[in-house]
């Protein structure tokens, strides 16, 4: 993943370190095993054309070594059906899940991990959502967006209208939510605003025993659905 897919504006990055000053649930601990910068925000990005995000909740440890997003044992789960889908086959080593994301576009609802691995509180996630929805609104130019759990799909509800926050409820509710796409409008602090299709999926953490195992197969199928 190339230096250039993953630059941030300098407004939204000095933002992003102000607000991770304050937080405090914020695993410095981990930062200081692998000598990282703690303010940094881990983020993914891609390209602005990309035809797909995945959208996720934060990062984890292995983020925080890395210095990248979607890399650990529910980011890796993510890649390697990615590269089974386009390849059929395994994918071979680190470098090629690296690789075969480089065409999408990636991104948390908060880019610093927080202590234990617990989603960040409501709080925390309204703090950044307006940098968060900067950098999917003004640095990409898509519409599908495959969203991992619970957490980063209800993201769109924040800070939107009562019909906005219980339409997404109401699908989230849906028997079918893995399989069906929910079209959503996000509207901006500045009134602007734009309409993104949501392709939900579980969460891939292996602590996620309901759907661990057939997360593939989902992601699969969206893969498919959305031409990726």
């Amino acid at each position: 993943m190339s230096q250039a897919t993953r630059s941030i504006p300098a407004d939204i990055e000095h933002a992003m370190r102000r607000e991770a000053a304050e937080l405090e649930r914020l695993d410095r601990e981990v930062y200081r095993q692998y000598d990282r910068d703690p303010l940094a925000p881990i983020v993914g990005l891609g390209p602005r054309q990309a035809r797909l995000a995945v959208f996720g909740r934060d990062p984890g440890k292995r983020e925080v070594e890395m210095g990248l997003p979607f890399v650990g044992a529910g980011g890796q789960k993510v890649r390697e059906a990615l590269y089974r889908h386009r390849h059929g086959r395994p994918m071979p080593d680190f470098d090629a899940s690296l690789e075969v994301g480089e065409d999408l576009y990636w991104i948390n609802t908060v880019p610093y991990k927080p202590l234990g691995n617990k989603a960040w509180p409501m709080a925390v996630k309204r703090r950044f959502q307006p940098l968060i929805a900067a950098l999917l609104t003004q640095q990409w130019s898509g519409e599908h967006v495959i969203t991992l759990g619970r957490e980063a799909f209800h993201w769109f509800g924040i800070g939107q209208s009562r019909e906005i926050r219980d339409g997404l409820e109401a699908f989230w509710s849906r028997e079918d939510r893995f399989t069906a796409t929910c079209v959503t409008e996000l509207t901006l602090s500045t009134g602007e605003s734009r309409r993104f299709t949501l392709a939900p999926l579980p969460h891939p953490s292996p602590l996620n025993q309901r759907w661990f195992k057939r997360f593939p197969e989902l992601l699969d199928r969206r893969l498919s659905a959305l031409g990726a």
